[in-house]
């Protein structure tokens, strides 16, 4: 069973009790959050666009390749967009399994393949200047 989202807001609490399944010994769950600073300078906030249709389709291609890679009970992708502030949550990556190796093997595939190839773009917003960190259409 998966679940893949874009949102608005991010609930932990909620994406975790999704995550539980009375077969998974292992839950990786990676989150993704605004830190105060990047390339030495301090960070205000952080908006996020995507091309939403391509990033739902990417993140399910992602997810199905997982799937077919470890033997996954649960899986969720979820990913914010719009303006987010230090300490928000933006990106949740969650893998229950039997184990905790396949666990983390999937989860750090899953995050890594999302930041190389879903389309959401990041703008950084520092005290003086704004710059989007990936090309933006």
């Amino acid at each position: 069973m998966k679940k893949i989202e874009l949102v608005s807001e991010i609930d932990l609490n909620a994406l975790y009790s999704w995550l539980q399944h009375p077969e998974a010994g292992g839950i990786d769950l990676f989150i993704g959050s605004v830190r105060n600073h990047a390339h030495g300078k301090s960070v205000i906030k952080l908006v996020f666009e995507g091309y939403e249709p391509m990033a739902i389709y990417q993140m399910n291609k992602l997810a199905d390749q997982a799937i077919k890679q470890w033997p996954i009970k649960r899986l969720l992708m979820i990913h914010a967009l719009g303006s987010k502030n230090i300490g928000d949550p933006v990106v949740v990556i969650g893998v229950a399994t039997a184990h905790r190796n396949d666990a983390f093997e999937a989860c750090k595939f899953l995050i890594d393949e999302l930041k190389n190839t879903v389309p959401i773009w990041k703008k950084e917003h520092f005290t003086d200047h704004t710059v989007w960190v990936n090309a933006h259409p």
